[in-house]
């Protein structure tokens, strides 16, 4: 419940831990589950103290318990162990200090550590965080690659000494973090965004040596699983050895089965690179040497063909067919000339013998009225009219005096 108070009215220090005390009271027994950070076990003491801190988060409580009850997993539970703590909530009023009191005290077994998994590693994949289109390619040679690793550990030395010795240019950005324990979570998350964060790093590497799946819990977290999944450069997943599998396996670009393993994926071996560049070369000599025997071939087979070596020979023969062909249309066209001529001559004559003027040379003539009419008939005529007369050597005109009767000739006057 509130409490009334002011800058004039305030409460003793005392009476402020009282009413807290009083309001913890009230809560009930629950259920806790963390991992053991701190563990003070002093002989004689019938109190045991712990602290129990939360794996994914910088969150701790101070846990006591009386030491029957603690000595009841004391063979199985010690520092680093998770564990679930049946406890009430106490508050210490002269120090101010929330604590719990334990009456029981499980381990978590290695089977239920790995049902959780598996569920919460269901959870991310319905997710998309494991599917094949999210993963980056890695870069054919890295510039520079970050990794995230305990310090002066095994597996900071497999991955470099290797990579090294593959590439001896290869250059590295490291990060040394706690890889298990309660510390490891945060560091390896905060390393990781640090790496991705530089924008010369190509790639990331993840390494940790073998170890228990206790051990190897912070690389199934879910909190390195999303950190690992946002990056935007291509991460390799390098821990333990090839049986362990995290989920940090499953959303790396890349697995790697050991440390050793990962620095050969990522970086080319020069020895390798310089024999590919070698057979490379041989092959493409290879190729364009045969290329250039098979043009040669073909090149001496078009020379031995006949019309290559004696080109004349085939104009030669095609001169003396085009002289034959040329007497022969001249003799057809003079032949077709002649009987043209021919043709036209009798043509000549008869239209000659045919013509009107030949008629009118031998005396007769055309009479034509004046609108050109042709005059066959007298009856066509009327007296006093004027008609022209065409002869052979021109024309002149003439007049009817009269125009006789049907049967009779009339006369005209010129």
């Amino acid at each position: 419940m509130a409490v009334n108070t002011s800058a004039d009215a305030p409460l003793p220090v005392g009476e402020i831990s009282r009413l807290i005390g009083s309001w913890i009271d009230r809560l009930g027994a629950v259920w806790v589950e963390g991992q053991i950070t701190q563990l003070s076990r002093r002989p004689g003491a019938g109190v045991v103290f712990l602290t129990l801190r939360d794996p994914s988060h910088d969150i701790s409580v101070s846990v006591t318990c009386y030491r029957q009850v603690f000595d009841a997993v004391a063979d199985v539970v010690g520092e680093g162990a998770r564990v679930v703590v049946h406890a009430k909530p106490e508050w210490y009023a002269p120090r101010g200090q929330l604590s719990l009191r334990a009456v029981e005290i499980r381990p978590v077994g290695v089977g239920e550590l790995l049902a959780r998994l598996e569920q919460l590693k269901k959870s991310l994949a319905a997710e998309g965080l494991f599917a094949p289109a999210r993963k980056k390619p890695l870069p054919f040679l890295p510039q520079l690659i970050g990794l995230v690793c305990g310090r002066a550990s095994a597996a900071e030395r497999d991955v470099l000494e290797n990579a090294r010795h593959r590439w001896p240019a290869v250059r590295f950005e490291v990060r040394n973090v706690a890889v298990q324990g309660v510390h490891a979570v945060t560091q390896v998350v905060q390393a990781v965004k640090e790496l991705d964060g530089l924008d010369d790093v190509d790639v990331i590497i993840v390494a940790r040596g073998g170890g228990s799946v206790e051990d190897l819990l912070p690389f199934s977290d879910e909190q390195v699983v999303r950190a690992v999944a946002a990056c935007r450069t291509p991460v390799v997943s390098a821990i333990g050895h090839e049986p362990d599998n995290p989920l940090l396996d499953h959303v790396a670009d890349l697995r790697a089965s050991t440390p050793t393993d990962a620095a050969k994926k990522v970086v080319p071996d020069v020895g390798e690179e310089l024999e590919r560049v070698r057979m490379l070369r041989g092959r493409a000599r290879r190729c364009a040497q045969a290329f250039l025997e098979r043009e040669e071939r073909g090149l001496a087979h078009a020379l031995a063909r006949p019309a290559i070596q004696d080109p004349h020979r085939m104009i030669d023969e095609r001169a003396d067919h085009v002289s034959s062909l040329v007497d022969r249309s001249r003799r057809t066209v003079g032949h077709l000339l002649d009987r043209a001529d021919s043709e036209l001559t009798h043509t000549h004559a008869r239209v000659v013998a045919l013509s009107p003027a030949a008629t009118l040379k031998r005396g007769y003539a055309v009479l034509q009225r004046a609108d050109g009419h042709v005059v066959r008939d007298p009856a066509e005529v009327t007296a006093a009219e004027t008609l022209r007369a065409r002869v052979a050597e021109g024309e002149f005109t003439v007049r009817v005096d009269d125009v006789p009767d049907a049967g009779t000739t009339g006369t005209t006057e010129n």
